[in-house]
């Protein structure tokens, strides 16, 4: 079979053929790349040849090299072009992927020779990167079971190959639900307070579905304006219930699902010897253990949450001197009076920026702090293939005209696409055999897109999104290493937000915004008063946008840091699942609380990054890379927001380097000393 995931492309750069790739293609693309990957470990185990670093760990970080360019490929398109059929192969790949994983993770031959390697004093001889490489291949057999006794091992394996399923389950559920409600309107007046650019995005909707009218769904671009300017009370609260209660019960019910994957991954963590899942998550973040994340949410919680509650009893009081009858202020209306209280104190209004904020506009002025920076160039492809017309591609090159990455951009949302927006490698930079091959990188967003005669015009958070995304890719981008392992995004969980965090300030710099921001239709640029009033409103409301994230991070270590399991077996059809899971979760928040808790919602049933997105026991990390951020932030306010000296600290120490180093020691080295959690508080100005 002549499968364009398993032969060389042929095109520049080894650019994948998007062009050629069918849903028949994957299965058998996925059985041969296993099994040439299970050649490559035999091969290891089978030499005569005494264990070396070369023979046995680099040998070991370069098998497999198919299989991660099918899944590559395979896994990404599940989330942004993805249907019935893609999700059936993935259900059907999830078992074989498991197979692998365990042929080499539990391969006692294998793991010996890497022992040997390991207890044989090679270290000091190794370079910086090797012995980093070599630690960590030796902490990943025993993490993943290698210690164990036979019997233990075919029960690892069994869990993990149980616990990638619920995930997958878990994330088609929660796309299911998100895609299975829409709010049909036929009247116009059901239309008042919205501007013009979500009346359109509604109707574009609508066409697209074959409706009459205007439609409005729960992705990011629909819900959240639809929640900041729709005057009709009634509407907000359906839509945000049906928000807030997705996955939960109906037919992509995920409460049982919630509590079968919090109690697998607690039976995996006891078996390799850790008290919770969370102590087995930790020990390879930067936070090493549960104490030192506790400390962290609670120092920045202690001062954040009773400013919030200033925050919400002002916006009430607010509100009521406006004919709010409410006793309490009630989640579905915070953002439409929030709206209307910036409008008024700041004079300052979404619609109102969003003409200065073109799409076409954006991506010049991000690429072009990109250039001013760190001096790449991103030069449009068109020749190279795309898995969908949205998508662009570019070829990114160093300021002396080396190839650096291609660079994938997908900004729109559709069906099959799930929500939300993320930074993802097609391919990792890689060096086997000493010849060096660099990355495919790509983002995804769910951007405006363009309407009848309108281009696509962001919102402000829009283009923050559009530049947190893209600190992610200039992670990938600007990496330098050989070891796929260990280069571009392949960090410890909770530094890994750091660069895309870092972007995000720059949305704010009168500077930069004043080089790009002109209204699309007259050209006149951004004024200055209007940048002044985007700036001062920077912090409006941060307080209860920071409780709102510490909350998150609550609720996940409360899944993650129990040490008895709820239940062991499959959830009888009783509602004992959903009364655990929201039981759970309303225990975890109950202190923390700044709006009222409404009946019939859970957070846990879509909340994606902890039990399907990677980040289980980990949702904390965006505030300690928020801390770092605020910090390394700080240096180029000292010596210039275009600094091109920080700039070039900044890439060689913390963009290039990935994780080749203790993460902590990379952060000193570019900014001389430990983060310090008060700068992120004085940086919201809660303190």
């Amino acid at each position: 079979m002549d499968n364009p995931l398993l032969t060389p492309s042929g095109l520049p750069f080894g650019a994948p053929r998007f062009d050629e790739i069918r849903l028949e293609h994957y299965l058998p693309a996925f059985r041969a790349a296993i099994a040439e990957g299970k050649a490559e470990v035999d091969a290891i185990t089978a030499n005569p040849d005494a264990p070396t670093f070369a023979n046995t760990v680099e040998a070991l970080e370069f098998a497999g090299a198919a299989l991660e360019r099918v899944s590559g490929l395979f896994f990404n398109l599940l989330e942004a072009e993805s249907d019935d059929a893609m999700q059936q192969v993935a259900e059907e790949v999830s078992p074989l992927l498991t197979d692998y994983e365990m042929y080499v993770s539990l391969n006692a031959e294998l793991f010996a020779r890497v022992k040997a390697v390991h207890d044989g004093g090679a270290g000091p001889d190794l370079a910086p990167d090797q012995r980093k490489l070599l630690e960590e291949c030796y902490k990943g057999f025993v993490r993943s079971g290698a210690l164990l006794s036979a019997e233990d091992k075919r029960k690892y394996a069994a869990m993990e190959e149980e616990l990638s399923l619920l995930e997958l389950r878990y994330g088609k559920n929660a796309l299911d639900a998100t895609n299975a409600f829409c709010l049909a309107l036929t009247d116009e007046a059901d239309l008042e307070g919205l501007p013009q650019y979500v009346r359109d995005l509604g109707a574009q909707t609508a066409r697209e579905k074959g409706r009459e009218g205007w439609v409005f769904d729960l992705s990011h671009p629909s819900y959240v304006p639809f929640l900041q300017f729709s005057a009709r009370a009634d509407l907000r609260e359906r839509m945000w219930r049906a928000y807030n209660a997705r996955a939960l019960g109906g037919p992509s019910d995920n409460t049982g699902v919630c509590v079968q994957i919090a109690d697998l991954r607690l039976r995996i963590a006891r078996l390799l010897g850790y008290p919770s899942w969370a102590d087995y998550q930790l020990e390879d973040r930067m936070a090493r253990d549960i104490p030192a994340v506790r400390a962290l949410l609670d120092r920045l919680m202690a001062p954040s949450l009773p400013a919030a509650r200033r925050e919400v009893a002002d916006l009430l009081a607010y509100a009521r001197e406006h004919g709010y009858g409410e006793p309490q202020m009630q989640p579905w209306d915070f953002a439409w009076w929030s709206e209307r209280y910036r409008a008024e104190h700041f004079d300052l209004r979404e619609e109102e920026l969003k003409p200065y904020f073109r799409l076409e506009d954006c991506i010049g002025a991000v690429f072009g702090l990109a250039t001013r920076l760190y001096g790449i160039r991103f030069e449009p492809r068109t020749d190279l293939p795309v898995y969908h017309p949205d998508v662009r591609v570019y070829d990114v090159q160093d300021a002396g005209g080396r190839h650096l990455a291609l660079f994938y951009a997908d900004f729109f949302p559709r069906p099959g696409k799930r929500g939300g927006a993320w930074m993802t490698n097609f391919r990792e930079l890689s060096a086997p055999g000493g010849v060096e091959e660099r990355p495919l990188v790509s983002i995804v967003t769910n951007f405006t897109k363009p309407g009848p005669g309108t281009p696509s015009l962001l919102t402000h958070d829009e283009l923050t999104t559009f530049l947190h995304e893209f600190g992610h890719a200039l992670h990938g981008m600007l990496a330098e290493g050989r070891y796929p392992s260990m280069t571009g995004t392949n960090v410890a969980r909770d530094f890994v937000e750091l660069p895309s965090q870092l972007m995000e300030n720059w949305a704010f710099e009168p500077a930069w915004l004043h080089t790009f921001a002109r209204h699309w239709q007259t050209g006149a640029p951004i004024p200055d008063s209007l940048v002044a009033r985007l700036v001062a409103a920077r912090n409006y409301h941060a307080a209860y946008f920071q409780v709102r994230q510490l909350r998150f991070g609550l609720l996940d270590l409360a899944w993650h840091t129990r040490r008895e399991e709820i239940r062991r077996s499959e959830p009888a059809n009783d509602g004992s699942a959903a009364r655990t899971a929201v039981a759970l979760e309303q225990a975890a928040l109950k202190d923390c609380t700044v709006l009222p808790e409404i009946p019939g919602t859970c957070i846990s049933t879509a909340f994606g990054h902890i039990f399907s997105g990677g980040y289980s026991a980990g949702y904390y990390s965006y505030k300690w890379a928020e801390v770092l951020e605020a910090d390394a932030f700080a240096r180029f306010r000292e010596e210039g927001i275009f600094s091109t000296q920080v700039a070039a600290s900044f890439r060689e120490n913390i963009l290039a380097k990935g994780g080749s180093e203790d993460e902590a020691v990379l952060y000193r080295r570019f900014r001389g000393h430990d983060p310090d959690p008060d700068a992120l508080l004085r940086k919201l100005e809660i303190i």
